[in-house]
Order: structure tokens, then C-alpha cells, then sequence
């Protein structure tokens, strides 16, 4: 509890003053018997009447503790928070073609790297969206928008690379695939996070007009480049031999996705390593932050009046007794 007008409290040190001057009163006013001899009447004791009759102006004075505790206005404090939250909408488009097995993102593949970051990337993300579609030589959509990130999560450690019947590399069919997961969203920030580790080379659709298809509807494409420089180790299963690994070239066509990034107000990354793939997922998180806006209230509510009815009643109860039982006649 506390008092909207705590100043009035001050005068509570006058009361026990009033208190005295009462009693005082009272005794001068009381009219007087002379007796030649008063030992009966200490032994007759003091009755409970007289009793009564001291503590009237006790009574008077708490009702004047009660009333200055009411002019204080003692109040209740509610606090309420209103949380208004503005999500984006974001699609991972990742990239499952054969060649995301090679093992230069240590101690993992390409693939197993990127789910690892994009699992950190999902889990710290809130009150967003997300979607993701993964494309080799087609694009499928691995899962729609969904704020049910266990579901996503999910769907994400399912994610395997492409086998031979649709291996290849078509960021332009992967890109339009993501770009019609958003085309109908109605949220303020829409984006794709485009990750590949090579050159398209498989589809209808060429990137760079997939990311003119982007523009009208606002739509924000961050690429991500993923591999080493020069070459990489890639594994190949020998059925005589077992399982070894091969020098292969990384080839990824960076210019076409900085002109992505470019075209659609984004940004294009290369990672080389699961640490600096770490770091993208972390600077595009920072970039695209969810606003938040939180609104505090606090609501009063006045207890004032119970002090003042019990205020009141004393004052009441002093007056009757007064007037009544405890009534003197001169």
C-alpha cells in the first residue's frame, strides 16, 4: 500500500497531544463531591463504567489516526505491461545439392554445419515466422511460416542432401520458391537467407531475376557463399577400397549473389569455416531484429474510503456511548 498525499501523516503527532487535552478536559469538567471521609470509597474500586469513561478519548483519538490516514488517500497499486510485438517473416533457403558433403566446415560437412547453425539461429529468434525451403536441381519447400519452432526444428534435422535424381544447383528455382512463401505475408520485414556452396546450373529461372521478382513485394535476400578457398576434401565411397576423399574445386559464383543481395537491399557473406558461418547467422540476426515495444500502466485503487467509514464509526460509537451508558449528569 502506499499514500497519494503521504504529507498529511505528519499530523499524527498531534494526536496523542489531543488525546491529553481531552482527558484533561474531561477531569476539569467533572463535577465534585466533598466527603468528610473517602476510605469507603477506595474500597469500593473503580467500576467499569469509569473505566468506559477514560478510554472515550482514546476512542476519539484513534478515529482522528483513522481520518489522517484517509486524507493521506492509502492506495493500491496495480502495474500492468502491455507487450506489442512487430515479427518478420524470414525463409532459409538452403542448398542440398551433393556437393554440401564436403568436409571443409570441420569437424563436420557443409550440411551438417549449416543445421547446426541454423538450429542456433531458430532457437534465438522470437515472436518471428520462419519458414525454409531447401533446393538441389528443384526446390521443394521443407516447411511453411510457423512461429512453432519445435516443428521447424524438427523438419530441419530431417534436411538430407539431394540424391542423383535431383542433384545440381538451382538457386533461381530455390529463390522463387522462397520468395513465394513471402509474397503474401503481411508483415513489415520480409527476408530470405539464401545459402549455397556452388554455381547455378540447373532450372528455369536465372537468380538475378529471381531477385528482381523480390523487389515489388519488399522482400530482403541475404546470400551466404559457403566453402573454403581453392579446394575442399570430398568424400567418395569406394566399394573395393572403402571410403576416401578427393581434392575438389570450390566454385561458388560470387558476384551473382552480391548482385542478389544488391538488387534487394541485402547483404552477401562468405563463409569459410563453421566459425564464420557462426558469425553470419549472428550479424543477419542482429540486422533483422524483432521490434518489441512495451507499454507500462499502473492502475490505483483507492482505499481511502475504509479508513474514512471506520473513521466514522468510531467517531459514531464515541458519541453514543457519550450520550447513552456512559452519560453523566452533574
Amino acid at each position: 500500500m502506499e499514500f497519494r498525499d503521504p504529507w498529511y501523516l505528519v499530523l499524527l503527532a498531534i494526536v496523542p497531544l489531543l488525546v491529553y487535552y481531552w482527558r484533561r478536559r474531561r477531569s476539569v469538567m467533572q463535577a465534585r463531591l466533598i466527603y468528610s471521609d473517602v476510605r469507603l470509597l477506595r474500597k469500593s474500586g473503580v467500576s467499569p463504567r469509569q473505566k468506559m469513561l477514560a478510554a472515550l478519548p482514546v476512542l476519539r483519538g484513534l478515529a482522528v489516526i483513522l481520518l489522517i490516514i484517509a486524507l493521506a488517500r492509502p492506495q493500491k497499486s496495480n502495474a500492468e505491461r502491455e507487450i506489442i510485438t512487430e515479427g518478420i517473416d524470414i525463409v532459409l533457403a538452403l542448398d542440398v545439392s551433393s556437393s554440401m558433403l564436403a568436409e571443409d566446415f570441420k569437424p563436420k560437412n557443409r550440411l551438417q554445419a549449416v543445421k547446426a547453425v541454423a538450429r542456433q539461429f531458430i532457437q534465438e529468434r522470437k515472436n518471428d515466422r520462419i519458414g525454409m525451403v531447401v533446393f538441389a536441381g528443384e526446390s521443394f519447400t521443407q516447411c511453411p511460416l510457423t512461429v512453432d519452432y519445435d516443428v521447424l526444428l524438427a523438419l530441419l534435422d530431417q534436411v538430407q542432401v539431394a540424391d542423383r535424381s535431383w542433384d545440381g544447383t538451382a538457386i533461381g528455382m530455390g529463390l522463387v520458391n522462397a520468395i513465394n512463401r513471402l509474397r503474401d505475408s503481411k508483415a513489415k520485414s520480409r527476408v530470405i537467407i539464401l545459402l549455397t556452396d556452388g554455381v547455378n546450373n540447373q532450372g528455369e529461372v536465372d537468380p538475378l531475376t529471381a531477385s528482381e521478382i523480390a523487389v515489388p513485394y519488399g522482400i530482403r535476400i541475404y546470400t551466404i557463399g559457403a566453402g573454403t578457398r581453392g579446394t575442399a576434401d570430398y568424400p567418395v565411397d569406394d566399394p573395393i577400397f572403402g571410403r576416401r576423399y578427393v581434392p575438389m574445386e570450390v566454385k561458388i559464383d560470387e558476384a551473382t549473389l552480391q548482385k542478389i543481395a544488391e538488387n534487394t537491399g541485402g547483404r552477401y557473406f562468405r563463409a569459410t569455416d563453421t566459425q564464420s558461418l557462426k558469425q553470419i547467422y549472428e550479424e543477419i540476426g542482429r540486422l533483422e531484429k524483432t521490434r518489441i515495444e512495451v507499454k507500462e500502466y499502473t492502475r490505483y485503487d483507492e482505499r481511502y474510503i475504509w479508513w474514512a467509514v471506520a473513521a466514522f464509526a468510531l467517531l459514531v460509537l464515541e458519541f453514543v456511548l457519550n450520550q447513552t451508558y456512559l452519560r453523566r449528569i452533574p
